[in-house]
């Protein structure tokens, strides 16, 4: 029955596979589109989804440790900051370097260091990867709220660290000019693959211990699986993800600063994982876009509002309060979120009618 159902539902998997691959092509035209037709949606909504695409991805990195492994870690705005400030030293040419470090000259050894995107996307990928093994070795030792207090202490390092490396970092001032030529094409592929990685991934003999260390440690320990080896190798893969994702979002908003990475971001990266459901990787990717898209629509609350003679002056930051509030409840009311532990299939969503007419038919047969 379960077979019968998949193939039901196969044109309809092809069908919204080639809608979205329409959009996103539509979203920023590449190739012999570009130049020749306006992005569809207008250029302020296409960033907003190429952002949310990204956020996604860090969501998936988080998902991987903290809702396929049971841990709780909040390292992940400093395994961003590496992969974005390794991208943009990468991608600005030297005579752009040269403009960006005016208060102190950039350091010699990348003065002249030029790379292609794809190429300092993956480096800043594995530097964020080999900043994750280096700190997973005394963090992982750790459990809970000590584990989430012990890597959010070291995002914050990578973070203070970005302000006062002046001849690297351009401090506090941070870095402009880096070049804004990613297509939306390449961001959801680097996302489809991501998400077919993970995936197949859980699948596997590694997928399945992650998933027992996080119901029992102590059972998983019995049955012999090594639970310091399983937890680094999820903590290094969650830090190159992050880091790619960071170079990505240096990447579209063409300038970055160490505010982009304060603790925040974690609370916000977190949030997504929880709404859409820990364990879920559909999920975490619904529960990205909801989280960005919202904190966007939620702007009106910042400015002053005329509703006949009521008049609202408008407060800075109100939007985050409001948005607080609303997930607060969300949590509260929908602790499982969207999705659970489960992944999105159409038997889900429309199975109860589809099984129910299938054992009609086998009856009648």
């Amino acid at each position: 029955m379960k077979t019968d159902l998949n193939k039901k539902y196969l044109p309809l998997t092809i069908l919204c596979i080639i809608v979205l691959f329409a959009l996103v092509i539509l979203i920023d035209p590449v190739g012999p589109l570009e130049g020749k037709i306006d992005p569809i949606f207008g250029l302020y909504v296409s960033r907003i989804i190429k952002i949310s695409a990204v956020y996604a991805i860090c969501a998936l990195s988080m998902n991987m440790v903290n809702g396929f492994t049971g841990l709780f870690s909040l390292g992940q705005p400093g395994f961003m900051a590496i992969g974005a400030y390794t991208c943009a030293l990468l991608t600005l040419t030297p005579e752009a370097k040269q403009a960006v470090f005016y208060l102190e000259p950039i350091a010699p050894f990348l003065a002249n260091i030029h790379a292609p995107f794809i190429v300092a996307m993956i480096v800043g990928g594995i530097f964020a990867a080999i900043g994750a093994f280096i700190i997973g070795f005394p963090v992982l030792r750790l459990k809970g709220d000590y584990l989430a207090i012990a890597s959010l202490g070291f995002s914050e390092i990578i973070r203070v660290i970005c302000v006062n490396a002046q001849s690297i970092t351009n401090g506090a001032n941070g870095i402009n000019k880096i070049p804004t030529d990613i297509t939306a094409l390449l961001i959801f592929v680097v996302l489809a693959v991501v998400t077919i990685f993970m995936l197949v991934m859980m699948k596997t003999s590694y997928g399945r211990a992650l998933l027992s260390i996080r119901e029992d440690e102590v059972a998983a320990q019995a049955m012999g699986i090594n639970l310091f080896k399983h937890k680094m190798i999820a903590f290094v893969i969650s830090g190159f993800l992050a880091g790619i994702a960071g170079a990505m979002l240096a990447s579209i908003v063409g300038a970055i600063d160490p505010k982009q990475f304060m603790f925040t971001l974690a609370y916000t990266l977190l949030l997504m994982v929880v709404l859409g459901g820990q364990g879920s990787i559909s999920g975490s990717i619904v529960g990205a876009f909801i989280v960005t898209i919202a904190q966007e629509v939620l702007r009106f609350v910042d400015e002053p509002i005329n509703i006949g003679p009521i008049h609202y002056p408008g407060i800075s930051g109100m939007r985050m309060v409001v948005f607080s509030i609303l997930l607060m409840c969300i949590i509260l009311f929908w602790s499982r979120g969207i999705f659970g532990n489960k992944e999105f299939s159409w038997n889900r969503l429309f199975g109860k009618k589809a099984k129910s007419k299938l054992k009609k038919e086998g009856g009648e047969a």
